[in-house]
């Protein structure tokens, strides 16, 4: 077969795959019938070699088990071989028969002999001997012998222009930078066009030789905090897009920063632009669900599922497994949001509080975290089995350590004195439909202490499937209950409770290396002391960007009350019906109205459009400006009144089809517009934190509506203020 098996998460994390070679690898000096042909893959920590037979299993040989890497010579008078030979006490197989198993560690001394094809086993050697004396340091050493190896090669690249989409094309920059993907980081060189931008891997495991985004193509891109220092960049396109996401590392923060900055002010990238505050009042009156909303928190804070160490984290928010039906109407069947999950047993609690006031600062609660690697893989092995296999040396966890039951793991995190771990969003992720909880490559994991085999995760009973399962969960996270009060939950873990003196009142004290800046690495001057810190910080897990220092604000919850009657017609009253549905717009509607059975919508594509409901068909359609219309009115049969981001009102006349007025009306974006008919005045609201009254003749009065977060959230006349203004067309 021509598909490759091998992968870099054969290696161990962080381990660099430098380049393979055509060989036929045996364990005698000759060749002979029994040798197994293959390819040889150089790393920067061993050797790994992949037969073309799937019958075979994977050979991987680490350098620092090899007592000997020579060229191997013939024990006859033939000519010399084109061959290495190596060594080692102790080799381990891998996927023989392509099955996914925890690797076949075989610990005897052997001799390994790999004849090349076209490569020269002189110039091999060479690099292997390197590589050899490289394993022999300690991890810091180790690391920066290979990352001086590494620059050598990147030096020596250069970045291939016959991969552009258009010869020519100029290269705006171009930096050494790693694809990031989960425990592996692929390394290579950017290149930035005005259109486009390029990632050359240095090896040849990608499934393409260049990948290409187009900036046109670009929809979000953020900083990111990678491996604890500030170079990350992670960047999201259109679905279709043939790279819809990529996350990048760079060697410093300023060359992140330089690009960052080329790309946002590029013409050819058209950002989507959310503002935090627009993100949680959109959330707080419903428009937004706790889902998305916890996506996009996690999103802000750095949390990444490209990043083991800072992946994504969810609540608890159900606390019943054992009852046959879940209810959701009564507050015993959730978990207590206010309460970090290690403060929610009280017994457990006092204990964890006795230790915290005999300890000398800095001073901590919890010995483990809510979200780690290792923590993160316990929930997803059965999906993801190859990471853990990659993260634990080729082995899974103990069978009776596994993540067996929903049930169990609950009653552990309330109840054992290291565990604290919170949910992920596989839990919450009705798409995913909770595939992570099935067996479904039949991996044999084990059996328990009593005799059970490890398969797939055992469920509460009121969970008919694992679909079922997420799918309940999901209604729980959009309960009116966790609506109520998630914002107590966000407190803890993104707000104001998650350090300082308030995470002392609330119980929500980690270890303070697990703090962002607690330590500045920059500054450890050693090798070893700066390492062990980056691998305890890694492990142990790192608490989300802290993004509220203020109490959050409270979702709204919209109750319709229930009818004091019984009969059924009186309900069903209470029940609305879809009649009819327009698509016109590109991108979301913002704003709609009613007039003379005609339809006017403004949206985030900056168009209007007008429908009429008799034709049935859209009449008009014109794009007022560049950036997204918030809100319109009818200022007279004829004319809407748009409200625009870019801080203009536009007068736009529907029965010649043209703009006849516009004029800048905030300091900032217009957020919603109010047509008051007897007093013939325009009321504006802006996220200037301004409502101004337009009328004709005269002027605007502008003043402080005390309106909070991203600007007026609803605008109402200010008595009967009138100012001097710009002269309105209204009939």
């Amino acid at each position: 077969m021509d598909k490759s098996r091998f992968s870099m998460l054969l290696l161990e994390p962080g381990e660099i795959y430098f380049e393979d070679y055509s060989c036929t690898m045996n364990d005698a000096v000759l060749k002979s019938v029994s040798a197994i042909q293959g390819r040889l893959k150089l790393c920067s920590k061993s050797l790994v070699f992949e037969p073309r037979d799937w019958a075979f299993p994977l050979y991987k040989l680490q350098f620092k088990d090899a007592s000997d890497i020579s060229i191997a010579h013939p024990k006859t008078n033939e000519a010399p071989k084109n061959a290495i030979k190596m060594k080692v006490q102790q080799y381990s197989e891998m996927l023989e028969d392509n099955i996914l198993a925890p690797y076949k560690f075989v610990y005897e001394e052997r001799e390994f002999y790999f004849f090349f094809d076209f490569a020269l086993a002189e110039e091999c050697l060479s690099q292997m001997l390197q590589l050899q004396r490289a394993s022999t340091l300690h991890a810091p050493e180790h690391n920066s012998m290979v990352a001086t190896i590494l620059h050598s090669r990147y030096t020596r690249m250069v970045f291939d222009p016959v991969m552009m989409d258009d010869f020519t094309e100029k290269i705006v920059c171009e930096l050494q930078a790693e694809k990031i993907s989960p425990l592996v980081r692929h390394q290579g060189k950017l290149a930035l066009t005005p259109t486009t931008l390029y990632f050359q891997p240095f090896n040849n495991i990608e499934s393409s030789p260049i990948l290409k985004l187009k900036l046109s193509k670009l929809k979000r891109i953020y900083k990111r905090r990678f491996l604890l220092r500030h170079v990350g960049l992670e960047l999201y396109s259109d679905e279709e897009s043939m790279v819809p996401h990529i996350y990048l590392s760079f060697q410093s923060e300023h060359e992140r920063d330089t690009l960052y900055n080329v790309i946002e002010k590029s013409p050819e990238a058209s950002l989507e632009r959310v503002h935090p505050e627009e993100m949680t009042l959109q959330w707080q009156n419903g428009i937004v669900s706790n889902y998305d909303y916890l996506i996009y928190l996690n999103c802000l804070a750095d949390r990444s599922k490209n990043d083991l160490t800072q992946y994504p984290v969810f609540p608890w928010v159900v606390a019943d497994y054992s009852s046959k039906i879940l209810n959701l109407d009564k507050a015993e069947s959730f978990r207590d949001l206010s309460k970090p999950m290690g403060a929610l047993n009280p017994d457990r609690l006092e204990k964890l509080l006795e230790r915290y006031d005999e300890m000398s600062s800095p001073k901590f609660l919890y010995g483990s975290h809510y979200s780690a690697p290792g923590l993160v893989l316990f929930y997803l092995v059965r999906k993801y089995p190859q990471y853990m296999l990659c993260l634990q040396n080729g082995r899974f966890d103990h069978p009776d350590r596994m993540f067996n039951s929903i049930s169990d793991v609950y009653n552990n995190c309330l109840r054992n004195m290291s565990d604290f771990k919170e949910l992920l969003p596989e839990f919450y992720d009705t798409d995913g439909g909770g595939d992570f909880l099935m067996n479904k490559y039949e991996i044999h994991f084990g059996e328990r202490h009593d005799g059970s085999k490890v398969d797939n995760v055992a469920l509460p009973p009121w969970a008919s499937s694992a679909q079922d399962f997420v799918s309940k969960l999901r209604e729980a996270l959009e309960s009116e209950y966790v609506s109520r009060h998630l914002h107590l939950w966000i407190d803890l873990i993104f707000g104001y409770k998650q350090r300082g003196p308030e995470a002392v009142k609330a119980n929500n004290v980690f270890y303070h290396l697990c703090y962002e800046g607690a330590v500045d690495l920059e500054s450890v001057g050693d090798m070893n002391d700066r390492h062990a810190l980056e691998v305890q910080i890694m492990e142990f897990g790192q608490v989300p960007k802290q993004l509220f220092t203020r109490p959050h604000v409270r979702k709204i919850t919209h109750q319709i009350p229930r009818p004091v009657a019984n009969n059924d017609e009186v309900i069903n009253s209470y029940r609305l019906e879809c009649v009819d549905t327009i698509s016109l717009h590109r991108e979301e509607v913002t704003a709609a109205l009613v007039h003379d059975n005609k339809v006017v919508s403004v949206g985030k594509d900056g168009t209007l459009k007008v429908y009429d409901i008799d034709l049935k068909k859209q009449i008009r359609s014109v794009i007022l400006c560049a950036t997204p219309l918030s809100s319109c009115v009818m200022v007279d049969d004829h004319t809407v009144a748009a409200g625009s981001w870019d801080n203009d009102i536009y007068m736009y006349d529907v029965e010649y089809g043209k703009v006849v007025e516009s004029f800048r009306a905030h300091d900032d974006s217009v957020s919603c517009l109010l047509w008051l008919e007897n007093e013939r005045l325009l009321i504006s609201g802006g996220w200037d934190c301004v409502v101004r009254v337009w009328g004709r003749g005269g002027g605007a009065a502008g003043g402080g509506a005390g309106a909070r977060g991203a600007g007026a959230a609803a605008c109402a006349p200010s008595g009967t203020t009138t100012g001097r203004s710009l002269l309105l067309r209204t009939g």
